[in-house]
């Protein structure tokens, strides 16, 4: 099924090449190589603005399972495609809500409302990383799933706040781009009960 015409790709995004700057400490490099199949900071992928997809075929569908199959084994919220190496406009995620996991394919955010800046953002591809993040609050957001049939969600919250970070690995942004400086916190001790910790996406 086609689910999207000739549309000219966005331009990249000029940012700060920050990624340099990010070096994970001894403590948490392990964390680095538990999921060889997530893409991490520093791959050029990471980086690219994904064309949008083209067709709702079962080579997408394929793409799909194999990524909630990833999602599910890291405990992540939220996994998009370049963060298994495929730059497309494919994330999954599951808030945990109890809408199990959701397949957002070509997703356009139409309307954002209001300001959260908790709980903090990780991310699979910069593992043990945590940062404060401004993001709407509400969305409204269009899409397809999996089969090619369109979708529009209003969502709050955490949902929104997943939807957000997914679409910005779709644009070539991390939440490294958007987090503020010092905030950004090494997890070294997963035991520390008094350290919150980031949800992964």
């Amino acid at each position: 099924m086609t689910i999207e015409k000739d549309k000219p790709v966005v331009a990249e995004v000029s940012l700060p090449n920050i990624d340099s700057t990010i070096s994970p400490p001894p403590e948490v490099q392990f964390m680095w190589a538990e999921i060889p199949e997530i893409v991490k900071l520093g791959d050029p992928v990471l980086r690219k603005v994904a064309p949008p997809v083209r067709h709702c075929n079962k080579e997408t569908q394929a793409t799909v399972k194999r990524m909630i199959e990833i999602m599910r084994k890291a405990n992540g919220l939220g996994l998009a495609a370049p963060q298994i190496g495929i730059s497309t406009r494919i994330f999954v995620y599951d808030a945990g809500e109890g809408d199990g996991v959701q397949v957002m394919i070509n997703p356009v955010i139409q309307s954002r409302k209001g300001l959260q800046t908790d709980p903090p953002e990780g991310c699979l591809s910069i593992p043990g990383l945590q940062g404060v993040v401004p993001r709407a609050e509400t969305l409204r957001v269009t899409a397809f799933d999996e089969r090619g049939r369109s979708q529009t969600k209003r969502v709050s919250g955490l949902e929104a706040r997943i939807i957000q970070h997914e679409l910005d690995h779709l644009d070539g942004i991390l939440f490294i781009d958007h987090a503020d400086p010092d905030s950004l916190t090494w997890l070294v001790d997963d035991d520390d009960e008094g350290a919150p910790h980031a949800p992964r996406e």
